[in-house]
């Protein structure tokens, strides 16, 4: 492979490769089982303390930088991304099984996030920036000059996710907000794709030199012992962490993030089962095509996507016999696809069979069967709104193309459900327009329980805007004031800092009055653009 000829296997730390000892770490070609070479060598806790250090070293001089400077640099990651070119997309298709197709888009939407957070800081609006004028004359007692803007956090820990290699790794969304908010960044890389985090890496290391932006404020590590990784979170000089995985994998970090002895945030995003609620009038009148819509979201990518709709809620009656024909019928012509990982696999095995094992759950169909390694057969069960209810084993996750279909016998368990089922990034209701008071009444429960709620569409695919919430209640995410895509992803890296009357030599940019950043400030109660 093309890629093989430039990838060295090394750690990148503060602008330097640097060769890990701890034991070594291969990518894996998940069609085949094939080990992909280099090996990356595990970092110990001392490339931890370097990577770290340099980062601290770093921070006030990179948060000081003019944001025009911070902008570019963004833009300067993308166009190195870019600058890739098939090599980039060679090795994430060997790492991952992912289609070419998807690691293309992918590369698309790690590039637009960066260049969309360029924009954000450019605006200034992230700044928050406040100013109330002193009154001194005022009874009975004065104002002093108060001023208000946000600033960095500091050092963020970045962990890349299994599945997507691009766009929520070592150069996606986590890294992109953090390093727009004024932040360095340690990336530590998924251990599925080593190649693509290098690549990355590397994309990144070169923007940094050609934006003389200071050595520390980003490190790529590859870790092979978990005990390592947790020495990254405890790190006094990390202040804040951002993560996409599994529960039991964000819980671990949130666990180390509270034992220090100053805590600090862990933005983790989790589990999901993103529910479809398909209202009566849509079943009675379009059964067959909501059908047909839920099987394709399914089954897309595997259904390896936070995003995927694992549960569907629907009314028994009119329609729900011709939904579940068409649902049988979508699911047994799927052909099967390959899953990101071996260990990803094996989960999903693990979770179709105990959902066969419940005597409360049916199987009514399953897509093709293949006999190459790590294939995803997709899988749909259905069982009755009182059995969902009172088995809390119907909820776990299946990370794959598997979904349970709940038969209900009213509005009133439509409710109960909603009420029952644990926090989720999004909740999707199909309705017609005979539906509306029906969803009325849904409506604050579903606010409750999601960050994202969508109406007449499905929940895989994720635009990256303004507007985008990709976060919800626990366990979606360990933090649910939060999101992980959207140009509000920044706030995460953030806090407010007060000035009190200060001498106007020593006010920063954004909130003096003669406002030289040209950005929105808050003036006396007035929004000035």
């Amino acid at each position: 492979m093309q890629s093989n000829t430039i990838l060295k296997g090394t750690s990148l730390i503060a602008g330097q490769a640097v060769l890990g000892s701890d034991k070594a770490l291969h990518g894996i070609n998940p069609a085949t089982n094939e080990a992909l070479e280099p090996g990356y060598l595990g970092c110990s806790k001392a490339h931890v303390d370097q990577a770290v250090d340099a980062a601290w070293q770093a921070f006030d001089l990179y948060r000081a930088l003019d944001i025009e400077k911070r902008a570019s640099f963004l833009e300067c990651i993308a166009d190195e991304i870019l600058a890739l070119g098939d090599t980039l997309v060679e090795r994430a298709v060997a790492e991952s099984g992912l289609l070419k197709a998807r690691i293309e888009g992918e590369r698309g939407r790690t590039m637009g996030q960066l260049r969309l957070f360029a924009s954000v800081i450019r605006m200034g609006g992230f700044s928050d920036a406040r100013i109330d004028p002193a009154m001194p004359d005022r009874t009975p007692l004065p104002r002093a000059d108060l001023r208000l803007q946000k600033i960095p956090l500091g050092p963020v820990a970045v962990f890349g996710a299994s599945n997507f290699p691009l766009a929520f790794s070592v150069a996606g969304g986590d890294t992109a907000s953090a390093l727009a908010a004024g932040c360095p960044v340690v990336a530590k890389a998924h251990p599925a794709h080593p190649g693509t985090s290098e690549l990355i890496g590397r994309a990144i290391q070169s923007a940094v030199e050609k934006s003389a932006m200071p050595a520390g404020v980003f490190s790529l590590l590859f870790v092979s012992d978990n005990q390592i990784a947790g020495e990254l979170v405890a790190h006094p000089y990390i202040k804040a962490v951002g993560f996409t995985g599994s529960r039991k994998g964000g819980l671990a970090l949130v666990n180390i993030a509270q034992r220090r002895p100053e805590p600090i945030p862990v933005y983790a995003e989790m589990s999901s089962i993103n529910p479809v609620f398909v209202m009566p009038s849509k079943l009675a009148t379009q059964a067959k095509k909501v059908a047909s819509g839920f099987v394709t979201s399914l089954a897309m990518g595997a259904g390896q996507f936070c995003t995927n709709p694992g549960l569907v809620v629907a009314l028994e009656g009119d329609g729900f016999d011709d939904f579940l024909a068409q649902v049988v019928a979508d699911t047994r012509a799927l052909n099967s696809q390959t899953m990101l990982t071996g260990g990803i696999y094996d989960a999903y095995c693990a979770g179709v069979a105990a959902l066969e094992a419940n005597n409360k759950v049916t199987l009514v169909a399953k897509g093709q069967q293949a006999y190459t390694p790590n294939q995803c057969q997709a899988h749909v069960f259905v069982t009755e709104a009182s059995a969902f209810l009172a088995d809390l084993g119907m909820e776990d996750e299946v990370f794959g193309s598997t979904s349970l279909i709940i038969k209900c016998r009213s509005l009133e368990e439509y409710k109960a459900v909603a009420e029952h089922v644990e926090g989720q990034l999004t909740i999707t209701i199909q309705m017609n327009d005979e539906d509306v008071e029906a969803v009325r009444t849904l409506l604050p429960v579903f606010e409750r329980k999601a960050g994202r709620l969508l109406c007449n569409g499905y929940p895989t695919g994720v635009e990256v805007c303004q507007a985008m919430v990709h976060g919800g209640p626990f366990p979606a995410t360990s933090d649910s004031r939060s999101t992980s895509v959207g140009s509000s992803a920044i706030d995460r890296f953030l806090r407010p800092v007060c000035y009190q009357d200060f001498p106007e030599a020593l006010i920063p940019c954004a909130i003096k009055d003669s406002n030289p950043m040209s950005i929105p400030q808050l003036v006396d109660g007035k929004l000035i653009v």
